[in-house]
């Protein structure tokens, strides 16, 4: 169900994409699918290869490893046996104390040329010791430091030894701190077990070697190994480091390989490299060969990068090419769609003629007869539907002569203060500041403080009719009172505001008119009240007729009014589109708590 669903929006996907975009998708697909498969082809098969190649390099490598160590592993055990050859000096081990002064001197003398014979045989062997069952130590070392004989019996290494049934064996590394130097780095030590005539446990004889003495390289094969990255890890049989080649060649320091020696042995995590293995002979120690993949595939990563930028290269010429035959044979259909989605808000506007005689060609230059014709129409009925209306409105105000109506109005204030009826005469007076406001503004300069001032008058008429209960707070930046608004807006939303908000005497009714500048530089007048509020029916049939109202075509059957529908809600959005355009608009909505807001968007004029 979900590959279904998957398969129905990427479908969907493809039908809602631009034309252009879909001329060059199918450009690009067409050709760089094909592209793509062939060069993933050679290079995983160019990859296989050289992988094998290099899995066979390395078991060579390793092999030759393998010989080296042998080898190794044989010539040490001859030095070793060579010790078993004096039979006189292994009988008198451990037997010190029953020897006489003289004996002693001639057993030690005899020891140190022993000693001595040991490292002439091998010029890689520095120190040579031999340890009786006693514990009586003798060492002969042709380098400048000595052994500390109570340091070298306490260590832990060395105790294993004591309890190994092994007669010949290679420790894994250790420090250098039972030398009197303390000297940094590491050794490795070969040894024996040393028994008498009688098979008796007589003693050990230790030899320190460096660890580069374990493996003797041919250049070629130390070459390849620098060349590749190429690690190679040697343990005995208690799984300790031997040898490792990174602290051979100096990526790593000997102290590092001692501590983390274990984690050497036991990774045999595969990823990313090649991971070889083998073993002496007789198993003594055991080979890790561990090559990266990134080395062995650099080659073939090359080809991969050249091979991703001339895939990349084709995909931006097939890309240029892609785009101007679409922007060629799109360019007019997209200036018809702009020009039809003008038509749609109101704007009849030609299309600038299509020099090919192809179908677009001939579309084109129908569509721009069509909107001709219909301009013509529009214009003609718009134009006698304004002109009717605003003579319907000249005529209105030419009823109403302004000094008439004021003079008349002041003398029966001035009748009524003559009766000491002073709140009659502020109504009074009120009532002509609001015709003094309204009256004869047609053509002129209305400002945002006209109609704050006319909605002020208003609410102080109707505070007197209901002993205060409105209260009325304008929050409206300076510079924006003197832009220009169309005329009897902002006194039918608080007429409104009273007569559906107004709920009784016990609570009085906050009415707020705030000025607000938009992020465009556009005027938002929010109109709130705490009254009563509105329904979510009665919400949703004023939004369905603002709607209508916000059609933004000039309707016949709206060109009258009745006489009893006053300027409301639908008059003022009807009003702000025509004056302003299909942009401003006038919205309604309940408030957060209790009342309602209306927000009212026109430009700044």
């Amino acid at each position: 169900m979900e590959r279904r669903g998957w398969l129905r929006r990427a479908a969907l996907l493809i039908r809602n994409m631009r034309f252009q975009n879909k001329l060059m998708a199918g450009y690009l697909l067409a050709c760089v699918i094909p592209l793509l498969g062939v060069s993933t082809l050679i290079f995983h098969k160019s990859a296989e290869g050289l992988e094998q190649s290099s899995q066979e390099f390395a078991s060579l490598y390793t092999s030759q490893i393998r010989t080296t160590l042998n080898e190794f592993i044989d010539e040490y055990d001859k030095v070793t046996k060579s010790v078993l050859v004096d039979s006189e000096v292994i009988s008198k081990l451990g037997k010190e104390r029953n020897l006489s002064m003289d004996e002693l001197i001639i057993q030690r003398v005899a020891i140190q040329r022993l000693l001595m014979r040991i490292t002439l045989l091998k010029p890689a062997i520095g120190t040579a010791i031999l340890i009786s069952k006693e514990n009586n130590v003798y060492q002969y070392t042709t380098t400048t430091s000595r052994v500390n004989e109570r340091m070298l019996l306490s260590r832990d290494w060395y105790k294993q030894l004591r309890s190994s049934e092994e007669t010949f064996f290679i420790t894994g590394l250790h420090d250098r701190s039972y030398y009197e130097d303390k000297g940094a780095g590491a050794v490795v030590t070969v040894g024996r077990v040393l028994f008498s005539s009688d098979g008796a446990y007589a003693g050990m004889l230790l030899i320190d070697l460096d660890p580069f003495a374990l493996l003797q390289l041919d250049p070629d094969f130390i070459l390849a190994r620098d060349k590749y990255g190429i690690s190679v890890i040697i343990s005995n049989r208690e799984q300790e480091i031997v040898y490792h080649s990174d602290a051979a060649s100096g990526r790593l320091s000997w102290e590092q390989v001692l501590d983390s020696g274990e984690r050497y042995i036991q990774d045999d995590s595969s990823h990313g490299k090649i991971i070889l293995t083998g073993t002496t002979s007789q198993e003594k120690l055991f080979i890790k060969t561990e090559i990266p993949r990134s080395k062995l595939l650099q080659k073939i990563n090359q080809i991969k990068a050249m091979t991703v930028i001339a895939i990349l290269m084709s995909c931006l010429v097939i890309t240029l090419i892609s785009l101007g035959l679409s922007y060629t044979i799109t360019k007019p259909i997209k200036a018809l769609r702009r020009r039809m989605k003008q038509a749609e808000t109101g704007q009849y506007l030609p299309i600038e003629q299509v020099q090919s005689s192809d179908e677009i060609g001939s579309l084109v230059r129908s569509y721009n007869n069509m909107i001709t014709t219909i301009g013509t129409l529009i214009e003609d009925v718009y134009m006698a539907e304004i002109k009717r209306r605003q003579a319907k409105l000249i005529a209105l105000q030419n009823q109403i002569n302004p000094h008439m109506l004021y003079n008349t109005l002041e003398s029966i204030r001035m009748k009524a203060l003559m009766k000491d009826d002073e709140e009659t005469a502020g109504m009074i007076k009120i009532l002509a500041r609001m015709f003094r406001l309204t009256l004869g503004k047609e053509g002129k300069y209305h400002s945002v403080r006209h109609e704050l001032e006319y909605t002020a008058n208003y609410l102080q008429l109707q505070n007197i009719r209901f002993d205060d209960s409105f209260h009325l707070h304008i929050k409206v930046p300076d510079e924006m009172l003197s832009c220009s608004i169309i005329p009897l807006v902002f006194q039918p939303i608080v007429e409104n505001s009273i007569n559906h908000g107004f709920e009784d005497y016990s609570r009085p009714l906050n009415i707020e008119i705030e000025g607000i500048w938009t992020e465009e530089g556009e005027i938002l007048i929010r109109i709130t009240d705490d009254g009563a509020g509105i329904s979510s029916w009665k919400h949703k049939e004023l939004l369905q007729m603002l709607e209508e109202a916000g059609a933004g075509k000039p309707r016949l059957a709206d060109a009258e009014l009745p006489e009893n529908e006053g300027l409301g809600l639908k008059n003022i959005a009807e009003r702000i589109k025509l004056h302003y355009g299909e942009r401003y608009s006038l919205t309604i909505r309940p408030g957060q708590d209790r009342g309602t807001i209306v927000e009212i968007l026109i430009p700044r004029l």
